[in-house]
């Protein structure tokens, strides 16, 4: 059976409903997910209605939902759960003749029983990625009402990404970033590295990893590069936290931090890192 191990233990899991009327068929979805270390069952249920109320009540990631089952089927089950509350769905059923109303009804993959395992990892590839956009998403919210804050008006995404927007981020060399209704100042040493995901930077600190909408040279403008060099096309990092260097292929370069993740340095980008020298 091939395994997913891209999704290390201590990365946030994608908790995940398992709906189908056939016990046989939830318990070989169960086994074929236990596989992948990401995906985390917090339910399990026969039918479309206590479908709809765990939606309510757990708040799961993703759904894997048969299409024909009694009472309330699957695309039934979709029509009364709202939009801010709706999963990712991957549709599984026996019939293919559903595919095409499975996406209509947007889901993010359709899987025929008995479920193959390369289509299986397959679609929850697609679901990690879509999983992934939808974070950065809400934390792009989060940034936006931010900077409305600070800078008391209402910001449009463009105006936000403005360099004069981005330096009110900045307090007395700490980060400030909003976690809910909360403004959090991170201080520039809490930061072990920064790096890019498409449209978006990544901010990794010792307690958790935030997401901006931005790009890499923005960024790059707002931080010393003497204590935060540029390593990679990429990738950011706080020269302090840097305790080995080990030299590759090629003229290239790897870097172990402090806490032990350890980050390419380019053969272009090796000046940019002077205390290593």
């Amino acid at each position: 059976m091939k395994t997913d191990a891209a999704a290390p233990a201590t990365a946030p899991r994608i908790r995940t409903l398992i709906v189908d009327d056939e016990p046989l068929a939830r318990r070989g979805l169960e086994l074929r997910l236990a596989e992948h270390a990401d995906i985390e069952i917090v339910g399990q249920y026969g039918d479309g209605a206590a479908a709809i109320a765990a939606v309510h009540t757990l708040q799961p990631d993703l759904m894997l939902l048969d299409v024909q089952m009694p009472g309330v089927d699957g695309f039934t089950a979709l029509q009364h759960i709202p939009a801010e509350k709706m999963p990712l769905v991957i549709f599984v059923t026996a019939y293919d003749h559903y595919a095409i109303r499975a996406f209509e009804a947007s889901a993010t993959d359709y899987l025929l029983k008995p479920v193959d395992d390369s289509r299986l990892h397959q679609a929850l590839a697609r679901v990690r990625q879509a999983w992934a956009q939808r974070a950065a998403s809400r934390h792009c919210e989060r940034l936006l009402g931010l900077l409305g804050e600070l800078s008391g008006r209402t910001l449009e995404l463009d105006q936000a990404l403005h360099q004069d927007c981005l330096e009110r981020l900045r307090s007395e060399d700490k980060l400030a970033v909003r976690d809910g209704a909360r403004t959090l100042r991170i201080a520039m040493s809490a930061i072990r590295w920064i790096d890019a995901a498409g449209d978006y930077m990544c901010i990794h600190t010792d307690q958790e990893t935030l997401v901006l909408r931005a790009t890499m040279r923005d960024l790059e403008k707002q931080l010393d590069p003497r204590r935060f060099p540029r390593i990679h096309r990429s990738t950011i990092v706080n020269a302090k936290r840097v305790v080995e260097l080990r030299p590759h292929t090629n003229g290239e370069s790897y870097l172990r931090l402090d806490c032990g993740q350890e980050l390419k340095l380019s053969r272009s980008y090796r000046d940019r890192l002077p205390l290593l020298h």
